[in-house]
């Protein structure tokens, strides 16, 4: 099933894409979630039409490049983002938020296919790359602040990932332990086996004669029938 996305999906596409995705995944996630809608031939025409305009703002030299890479190499994005005590956010900046940004406040379009970076998942400062053109690169200064407050320092936004990550070491369990445990519990049930053998009966010489000696008598029987 043929979609538009209406918002950037991790591992599906940006926002504006036409993508193809299972049925289902469309009926019972995307679309009730109005992270997309159905690709209908009007509403792909529309988009074409609009991705057609926005690229006469893109830069088509490289002369062309090189000015919009003298105008971002001062300029910084700031994203006011609800975040959590740690820094990780609710949400993400991605790279279809990065394009508006630079669109709303510098009159810059860019691509954002070309805008080489993940979505943002933590406050922080970052150095986003961008290809405009061929060779022609820039990096462009991008700080996620959390709502409301300040960026903490350098070495703040280290702690509070650190103490993060230290949270969901805690909270995972232990490959080890877990290990330790299973093995223990085989050789429970090993030795539990080995005990339930040794507590059987050996069969005696005298009883395995006396369960072998049918079958023998029953072939002399039908020997002697025959004769």
């Amino acid at each position: 099933m043929e979609v538009i996305l209406l918002s950037d999906v991790e591992h599906v596409g940006l926002r504006g894409d036409v993508v193809s995705v299972a049925r289902g995944y469309a009926r019972n996630y995307l679309l009730p979630r109005r992270l997309a809608e159905e690709a209908t031939p009007g509403r792909v025409a529309e988009l074409q039409k609009r991705d057609t305009l926005r690229a006469r703002h893109e830069a088509k030299s490289a002369e062309q490049a090189q000015e919009i890479a003298a105008a971002l190499s001062g300029t910084v994005l700031r994203f006011e983002v609800k975040a959590g005590p740690t820094g990780s956010l609710f949400g993400s900046v991605t790279p279809t938020d990065i394009a508006d940004e630079l669109w709303s406040t510098k009159k810059i379009r860019v691509d954002r296919r070309k805008i080489e970076t993940d979505p943002i998942k933590r406050i922080g400062r970052y150095e986003v790359p961008i290809g405009l053109f061929e060779d022609v690169r820039v990096e462009v200064r991008t700080e996620v602040i959390p709502e409301g407050g300040e960026l903490p320092s350098d070495a703040e936004l280290a702690d509070l990932e650190a103490a993060e990550r230290a949270e969901q070491e805690a909270a995972a369990p232990e490959p080890a332990a877990e290990l330790e445990e299973i093995l223990a519990e085989v050789d429970a049930a090993e030795a539990a086996e080995v005990e339930a053998e040794g507590d059987e009966p050996a069969e005696t010489d005298a009883e395995t004669e006396a369960q072998a000696e049918p079958e023998w008598r029953a072939d002399a029987d039908a020997a002697l029938a025959e004769e």
